[in-house]
């Protein structure tokens, strides 16, 4: 009950934190104070500092405790934000599931002139004073000044950067303690389960029309750590019996080995064990950084809608 309280009071203080506004810090430097003495500071026990770092700020290690507080205070503030905007969850996902986001894609692509190839076999790609050039397909080439791609195209500039297990179970029931939540996801911070890399479940139902009514599938993930993978996920698979039908797969991660601005390939990074897609979105706004020269200026973006569209209309 305590706990309760003191956890409150900590969510009330970060609500109110401005960074511009003295009045908010309560003696907090956001550029100095680590986010440990800001825990100390309300008394928080380990079991709350793990949730909140990793349920809430959805950090994958705990180096950010000895790290200035005020990126951790605005990924909490994020959290909160958003589940006040959407409601139940913080989390938006796509109807029919992610292949609706490259379709999305394609059809804006489209509308600014993207030309799509589809089923076409990559055969080669094309270099030329060791810069790209195009990429080669069935005898004919795709000529181009910048390439993206994944590391599967380009095992030579690629480095293995460790490994996932991955779950998928076939489930007939919501997962127990959720209340019956048609979607939900988990992390089962690293100290709680005596390991170095947090466990991930993702669960999505017919509610999203990627399953049959009545049935639920459910993704468990983590970074391998062991020769043993499958029983390193077993914490998140104990919280899913019973399973209908589960498919284990274990992936390589792959980064690429330099930036890409002298050859003009920008490699992306291997999926991860996370299933919130944070690194993901990392990643691609680093290959944006790395294309364009500059930052991806979301701000510029907002104003542009603005003149489109008007304020209200987004």
């Amino acid at each position: 009950m305590f706990e309760k309280r003191r956890f409150r009071k900590f969510l009330v203080y970060v609500a109110n934190f401005d960074e511009n506004d003295s009045k908010t810090l309560e003696g907090v430097d956001p550029h100095v104070t680590t986010m440990r003495e800001v825990y100390r500071r309300f008394d928080l026990g380990q079991d709350v500092i793990d949730f909140t770092g990793h349920a809430l700020a959805l950090y994958r290690t705990d180096d950010y405790l000895d790290q200035p507080c005020l990126e951790t205070i605005n990924r909490i503030k994020l959290y909160s934000e958003s589940l006040a905007r959407y409601g139940k969850s913080p989390y938006l996902y796509p109807l029919y599931g992610l292949g609706e986001l490259p379709q999305g894609f394609a059809r804006l692509s489209a509308i600014y002139g993207g030309t799509y190839m589809l089923n076409k076999p990559v055969d080669e790609i094309v270099m030329e004073g060791g810069k790209v050039i195009g990429v080669k397909s069935e005898g004919e080439v795709a000529r181009c000044k910048q390439l993206i791609c994944d590391p599967s195209y380009v095992p030579d500039r690629v480095r293995p950067a460790g490994k996932v297990v991955r779950v998928i179970c076939i489930l007939s029931h919501p997962i127990r303690g959720t209340s019956d939540a048609n979607s939900c996801q988990i992390i089962i911070p690293q100290n709680q389960v005596g390991r170095k890399s947090d466990i991930y479940v993702c669960l999505i139902s017919s509610a999203h029309n990627v399953a049959a009514q009545g049935k639920y599938i459910a993704i468990a993930s983590t970074t391998v750590e062991t020769d043993s993978p499958e029983s390193e996920v077993q914490p998140a698979l104990e919280l899913l019996d019973p399973v209908d039908q589960k498919f284990v797969a274990i992936s390589d991660i792959f980064e690429p080995t330099d930036d890409g601005t002298e050859s003009q390939i920008f490699c992306s990074r291997s999926y991860d064990a996370t299933t919130h897609f944070e690194t993901t979105c990392d990643d691609i706004k680093d290959i944006y950084r790395r294309m364009a020269g500059a930052p991806f200026d979301f701000e510029s973006m907002k104003r542009r809608q603005n003149d489109v569209f008007g304020e209200n209309e987004q």
